[in-house]
């Protein structure tokens, strides 16, 4: 093995809610020159706890970790159950708050409203509601959106969701997290917005904040150049 190949590491990536791997299908051609990428499967298990415990029975033995979203609620698990496993983090348009209630009796709507509806219309207006006003109606990511919300389908759409409700409180353990850390956000993110990014960054020792302009909630696919830039930056740092 070459000291350069020696050098590589592992990178893990989480998708997010109603996400397959395809929602790092940018970041994919970006990342692979600096070591092995794995994307990792939210299909199982019906808590963060148990996607976390079944993304680790399959992970590398120690990783790059990057999760967008719920795969930030995913990453933070990760770093409950197996910190020493974990040599670099990025957390991804995503929070370390737990849910408001307002929050949790709007994931319900969305469930009942996809098991009683029309679910592409659903996953349409949904698709235009999180992103920047400027990407609204982009073909190309409401197709990539409607493809991955199918795979996932209205099963898996609630049992991500029940998840995601459930999920802990972050916040705590973040002054503990001592590896590498880039918190990257849009500006115009309207689920996971500047504020909540800005918090964990501060919390977290030498964490690095970036903010992506004219860009929503899926930053991967709107702006995924700066994204791609800064995963880099980060895993080179």
């Amino acid at each position: 093995m070459s000291a350069w190949s020696a050098a590589m590491t592992p990178i893990l990536l989480v998708p997010g809610l109603l996400c397959t791997a395809e929602v790092f299908s940018p970041q994919i051609p970006a990342l692979w020159p600096h070591g092995p990428v794995t994307i990792a499967s939210t299909l199982e298990g019906s808590t963060i706890a148990a996607m976390a415990s079944a993304i680790l029975e399959q992970a590398p033995a120690g990783f790059a970790l990057a999760g967008i979203s719920m795969g930030g609620y995913i990453a933070f698990e990760i770093m409950r159950q197996a910190p020493q496993r974990v040599m670099r983090l990025a957390l991804i348009s995503t929070s370390a708050r737990p849910d408001t209630p307002e929050q949790t009796a709007l994931r319900r709507a969305m469930v009942e409203q996809a098991r009683t509806g029309d679910f592409d219309a659903l996953i349409a207006a949904t698709t235009d509601a999180i992103l920047h006003p400027e990407h609204r109606g982009d073909a190309s990511i409401h197709a990539v959106n409607n493809r991955m919300a199918r795979t996932i389908g209205v099963d898996g759409l609630a049992r991500q969701q029940e998840a995601i409700i459930a999920r802990a409180d972050s916040r705590p353990g973040l002054p503990a997290i001592s590896v590498p850390t880039l918190v990257m956000v849009g500006d115009q993110d309207p689920l996971t917005p500047p504020d909540r990014a800005a918090e964990i960054a501060a919390a977290i020792p030498g964490a690095r904040l970036v903010t992506l302009a004219r860009c929503g909630h899926a930053s991967t696919l709107e702006q995924p150049e700066a994204v791609n830039r800064a995963l880099a930056d980060w895993l080179t740092r």
